[in-house]
């Protein structure tokens, strides 16, 4: 989906994308899904575009978990590979988990929410362990937020 993995190239894909998307310009499909996710968050706009008060440029801005506060952009990357996974169905199950969590929350991007959750937890939890994150563990995740068991 990104062009590699060098954080402060990926930051600046989010804010050419905001920027874009403000001006009217024309945009990628991949900068169109970038500033969706960015407007369904208002609270992380500064994060991408400083503006105010907000001057110091904020693209290489280190979000530690000992400060409390949430990485916005790994936030937004993961509504990212939600919708990815959902397009593809990736791991199997994860559109239909996806449609209960839509009619449990009423509401999609709370659903997305969920699946964030679960997604993070399987991120941290490998990087903790050593090992790659897992899709049938971040399934077994989401599924039992449903109250089911895996297949």
């Amino acid at each position: 989906m990104f062009y590699g993995n060098n954080r402060d190239q990926l930051r600046q894909m989010y804010r050419d994308a905001l920027v874009k998307s403000d001006d009217g310009v024309p945009m990628t499909a991949l900068e169109t899904q970038i500033a969706d996710v960015i407007i369904q968050h208002p609270e992380y706009r500064t994060a991408v575009v400083p503006t105010g008060n907000h001057d110091k440029d904020t693209l290489d801005k280190d979000y530690v978990p000992e400060s409390g506060e949430a990485n916005p952009f790994m936030h937004m990357s993961l509504h990212l590979a939600i919708r990815d996974q959902l397009s593809t169905n990736r791991p199997s199950g994860i559109r239909e988990a996806f449609a209960e969590l839509c009619t449990l929350t009423q509401e999609r991007h709370q659903a997305e929410h969920v699946l964030c959750e679960a997604m993070g937890e399987e991120l941290w939890q490998s990087q903790r362990d050593c090992r790659p994150p897992g899709e049938q563990r971040y399934l077994k995740r989401v599924l039992a937020f449903l109250g089911k068991k895996q297949a």
